[in-house]
């Protein structure tokens, strides 16, 4: 999958420290993601958000690439340097949002590499990105953005249509597609739960919603 495995992301090691900057290497060709979802005004601020994200991160890591080598030290760092208002600012702030949009594409890739779908209405991908949506957004957004996002499922591509811009126009075996999809599952997974159990210790969850 030409988008999806463009840059690989490192193994997650056995100490479950995720360098920073192989990260946000890997990363920032995700958010062309979101165009292939079309429907520009749901999906445009979300590929926005990951890239000013991705940028926040990565400015933080800039300013002194041995203190922010992990991420765990970047969580660390701005707890010590906050104080109070950690952990609603900064990087960790940042990070904090990329997760939760990175867990929307997962799930719905997931979703979709699982064979889950409208019997009736094989070929759409209501069932998946609402799952995903369920999971990783949803209760962090307010009634106006939850009201717009359930009305755009409505103009998701097809999962045919959706595959073949994942390949960039190229076409391919549906299953061969799937395989690529699972691949890509199984390196970026086992990365985001990781980043997602170190929120959950260092109890820097927030859940207001935007």
């Amino acid at each position: 999958m030409a988008l999806l495995l463009e840059h690989e992301f490192k193994p997650l090691p056995a100490d479950r420290q995720i360098e920073t900057l192989p990260f946000l290497e890997a990363v920032a060709h995700l958010p062309p993601f979101f165009d292939c979802l079309g429907t520009p005004i749901v999906y445009s601020p979300v590929k926005a958000d990951l890239n000013g994200n991705i940028k926040k991160i990565r400015a933080v890591y800039d300013s002194n690439p041995a203190k922010f080598k992990t991420l765990q030290n970047i969580l660390e760092v701005e707890k010590e340097m906050h104080g109070s208002a950690w952990p609603k600012t900064g990087a960790t702030l940042a990070l904090m949002w990329l997760k939760r949009g990175l867990k929307f594409m997962l799930v719905l890739l997931q979703s979709i590499s699982d064979g889950e779908r409208d019997e009736e209405h094989p070929n759409l991908i209501r069932v998946n990105a609402l799952k995903a949506y369920e999971i990783a957004l949803k209760k962090y957004h307010g009634w106006m953005l939850q009201k717009l996002f359930m009305g755009s499922v409505y103009a998701l591509p097809y999962k045919s249509d959706l595959l073949k811009a994942l390949e960039k126009g190229k076409e391919v075996k549906e299953e061969e597609s799937i395989e690529k999809i699972h691949q890509f599952l199984m390196r970026v997974t086992p990365i985001l739960d990781a980043i997602y159990e170190m929120y959950t210790k260092m109890n820097a969850e927030l859940s207001y919603k935007a």
